[in-house]
Formats: C-alpha cells, structure tokens, sequence
C-alpha cells in the first residue's frame, strides 16, 4: 500500500515555473516507476509524464517535453515535477500515481494515487 500526497501547486504567470512534489508513505516506494496526470476542467485526465524506479530513465507526453522535467528522491520518497515555461493550457489538477510499469501512459495502469494539486496559469 502507498499513500502519495501532492505539494507545491498554486497560481503563476505565464512564463513563469513551480515545482509539484508527491510524497509517498511506505517503505516500498522505489519499487514503482512514478507518474503525473493532469485533469482540467470539462476534459479528461492527460498523461504528463513518467519516471522509473531508479529515477535513470523518463518519459514525457509531448505537449510538455522541453518544459517539465520529472525528478526522484528515493531516499525521500518523493516524486518531483519541475514546470518551466508555463503556458495558460497547463492550468490543471495535477496527480501523481505510482505503477508497477514504467512508461506506461494509462492511468488504468497506476495502482495509486494522490489527491491532486491545483495549478493554475494566467495569461
């Protein structure tokens, strides 16, 4: 069992950056490659990107490849989402989920999952 908590959302410019970071509980937690999903208002939840368990290799939808970078600690258990260069379009819940399976963009795939953090960008 995992329980992951979202951090670090709130509202900034466009241009501007924020870092979400998931922590989770359980001693179990680098055995899991790590996820982001995003839901705004009225649409589906979007795959972001995902990490694997060492934090050696990630994956990146490509509406954010080049501006968001994934990061692990696992001497923390926490997950990061350094976001750069934010657009109007990233405003968002963002959610991190953790799977068995790297490189995995189906949310059906991530077994659990944060409770989400609002992120929203101004024009």
């Amino acid at each position: 069992q995992v329980q992951l908590v979202e951090s670090g959302g709130g509202l900034v410019q466009a241009g501007g950056s924020l870092r979400l970071s998931c922590a989770a509980s359980g001693r179990t937690f680098s055995r899991y490659a790590m996820g982001w999903f995003r839901q705004a208002p009225g649409k589906e939840r979007e795959f972001v990107g995902t990490i694997n368990q060492s934090g050696g290799n990630t994956y990146y939808a490509d509406s954010v490849k080049g501006r968001f970078t994934i990061s692990r600690d696992n001497s923390k258990n926490t997950v990061y989402l350094q976001m750069n260069s934010l657009k109007p379009e990233d405003t968002a819940v963002y959610y991190c989920a953790a799977s068995d399976i790297f490189a995995t963009t189906m949310s059906r795939s991530y077994d659990y999952w944060g409770q989400g953090t609002q992120v929203t960008v101004s024009s």
